[in-house]
């Protein structure tokens, strides 16, 4: 038992070690030979002393078949993904996974290939937080092999993700002058999003436009989130007073009967307006603002101000659906005032600031 490198012969006749080293054990009274995926002799030597323990403690599996190829499996993964945008998702990354390992077994997969083809897609310009989702699609995927016993392990123990904080574009936070310019010139569904993500930081996509008009209850002021990225992302998110009259506003242009989302498709009002692509960059040009601003970044200048405004950042994140798992339920009707509280703070702090921005504003015309 221990640690070897195989001799290959060449067409010519003449023999060469393999530069990756082989493992030999005994699994009760086997023998089993696998590879260790790796030219690094340290390395090699851990993976083998780990399957060692994992023998001794009783841990080690046998796999329970033959590891199938990338293009069988990839499909099986997604079948069984049920949120259609996770699964457009990973399916983009798969399509990326396939270019580069081919059909490959999944047994095949080991350190060294995957990088490779993390220096493969940097070559290609693709930026790291994209190469880590790829990255993260296949982790996902070998843990499940792994789990169903149809590999020894996962590669993944011995790789690294790529370092994506430097490459992460900062978020504009708006100003109060900047949303008071916007506001002037949008059209109204730009103006009742902009303002619903401002005063409860719903995600644009997932949440806010997303919204159908029972989930809001005005005699509560209050919106109930359904559907969301994450279960902590299920909650209720108190309406601040601007917001709940923009929303009745908008409501009585459109009619009640015209459709049961809030942001519905206009030709199409059975289904919801799936993103403002266009209405947005035309809005912000219209104002004389940069057109490269993200919508999301709304989202952030909730957040920001929330905190400006002496609000909690474990309320603020709760309000937001980042809240951990582990919050006690029994506290769930404080927190249910305190997010009311918070959302009072937001509309105290922005009317301070609209005050004093018109206050400077007589001083510039005086």
């Amino acid at each position: 038992m221990g640690l070897y490198r195989r001799i290959k012969k060449r067409k010519d006749g003449t023999a060469r070690k393999s530069r990756v080293w082989q493992m030999c054990y005994m699994v009760g009274k086997s023998q089993r030979c696998e590879s260790t995926k790796t030219i690094n002799r340290r390395l090699a030597d851990r993976i083998w002393n780990k399957r060692i323990a994992e023998i001794t403690e009783g841990r080690f599996r046998l796999p329970r078949t033959s590891a199938p190829a990338l293009e069988e499996f990839s499909k099986q993964f997604l079948d069984s993904i049920r949120h259609p945008n996770t699964k457009k998702r990973y399916a983009t990354s798969i399509v990326s996974l396939k270019a580069h390992f081919g059909d490959i077994e999944l047994s095949d997969l080991n350190p060294e290939g995957i990088d490779e083809f993390k220096e493969a897609r940097l070559a290609d310009k693709v930026r790291a937080a994209t190469v880590n989702r790829d990255l993260a699609v296949l982790r996902r995927m070998l843990k499940i092999a792994e789990r169903k016993r149809l590999i020894s392990y996962s590669p993944f123990r011995e790789v690294e993700m790529l370092e994506e904080r430097k490459e992460r574009r900062q978020p504009h936070i708006w100003t109060v002058m900047e949303e008071q310019r916007l506001l002037a010139v949008a059209p109204d569904i730009i103006r009742v999003l902009v303002i619903l993500i401002l005063d409860t930081g719903l995600r644009s996509g997932r949440e806010a436009l997303a919204l159908k008009w029972e989930d809001i209850d005005f005699s509560d002021d209050s919106i109930r989130i359904m559907q969301s990225k994450t279960a902590a992302g299920i909650r209720n998110v108190p309406m601040s007073n601007r917001c709940k009259a923009e929303l009745l506003r908008w409501r009585k242009l459109l009619g009640p009967a015209f459709s049961e989302f809030v942001f519905a498709n206009p030709q199409h009002p059975e289904s919801p307006l799936k993103d403002v692509r266009r209405a947005w960059p035309k809005a912000l040009k219209a104002a004389g603002l940069p057109t490269v601003w993200w919508i999301y970044d709304l989202r952030h200048t909730f957040a920001s101000r929330l905190t400006e405004a002496g609000v909690s950042p474990i309320f603020t994140a709760q309000i937001m659906g980042h809240s951990s798992a582990n919050i006690l339920q029994t506290y769930a009707r404080a927190i249910n005032e305190y997010k009311r509280s918070a959302i009072s703070k937001l509309e105290t702090y922005r009317e301070d600031q609209c005050a004093k921005q018109e206050n400077q504003n007589q001083q510039v015309i005086q």
